[in-house]
């Protein structure tokens, strides 16, 4: 059972940062950090600690049973990042995505924004754009893609997908091996 990842991902789907997580619990944010990334086991008296902020019983949280699968998301369920200094915003489709084969996203490139520079992965990657026009850096190549193309790359080289424009654009983008 990977302890960690479900920490992390009960605590994302009740919108809390790490830091506001530990300041509930008296833990540090870098101790909830090493607990979501398995560099450290919890007691059991701290596990129900965090399982109690996070509103979830220690036989929820254990209780490996199939669930009935998920199939539509709504809007209330999206997180939500802005990165204001590099000019994007990012919203996650579907909650705990990267536990999941791919993991949809929907990110917004303000005007001359850019998504975060990305080292090369395992991951595919693909992205359609909604609105606007976006360039994409693969390695050493450069690609642009307009309103209704799609993009579609292996990410075995450094990456970056912004936007040299002056208006805002959109993508879908939707990679493989989670690594957003």
């Amino acid at each position: 059972m990977d302890i960690g990842k479900r920490i992390k991902n009960l605590r994302l789907s009740k919108n809390l940062t790490q830091e506001e997580l530990g300041e509930r619990t008296d833990l540090t944010k870098g101790y909830i950090s090493q607990l979501e990334r398995d560099l450290s086991s919890p007691s059991i008296e701290t596990l129900f600690d965090i399982l109690e902020v996070l509103g979830c019983s220690p036989k929820e949280f254990f209780d490996e049973a199939e669930q009935e699968q998920k199939v539509v998301y709504d809007e209330t369920e999206h997180t939500f990042f802005e990165d204001e200094e590099k000019g994007y915003q990012v919203k996650w489709l579907v909650p705990e995505s990267n536990e999941k084969e791919m993991e949809p996203v929907y990110v917004t490139l303000f005007a001359k924004g850019a998504f975060k520079q990305f080292e090369p992965s395992l991951s595919e990657t693909f992205a359609y754009v909604l609105e606007g026009k976006v360039t994409i850096k693969l390695g050493k190549k450069t690609y642009t893609a307009k309103q209704g193309e799609a993009i579609y790359f292996h990410a075995s080289d450094e990456h970056q997908i912004y936007n040299e424009e002056d208006t805002p654009a959109t993508v879908i983008l939707v990679a493989t091996d989670s690594y957003l």
